[in-house]
């Protein structure tokens, strides 16, 4: 499943599963596409470097996000894949 989030904190762990030594962790929180809050925060693995306040793509699902990785081991449910620039909605359809 693809969604946005925002990136509200990032997680350091110095003792970590070793397929995840070399990944950046964000904390995010899921939101709706009227951009409120939605469900709980998620930690993810950041594939392109977002920082704290901004509004990324993450795919939620283990089997793509191993696939993004490319490690079939990687103990993971999230993976940050874009960062959102614009949403353009017709007029009228807004959320």
């Amino acid at each position: 499943m693809l969604g946005s989030s925002i990136v509200i904190g990032s997680l350091t762990s110095a003792d970590k599963d070793r397929e995840l030594r070399d990944y950046k962790l964000l904390v995010v929180q899921p939101l709706g596409l009227d951009d409120e809050p939605e469900g709980e925060e998620l930690i993810a693995v950041d594939q392109i470097d977002a920082g704290v306040g901004e509004k990324v793509l993450i795919v939620k699902e283990g089997n793509a996000a191993r696939q993004i990785t490319g490690r079939d081991r990687v103990p993971l449910q999230a993976v940050v894949v874009g960062v959102v620039d614009h949403v353009d909605w017709l007029a009228g359809l807004e959320p």
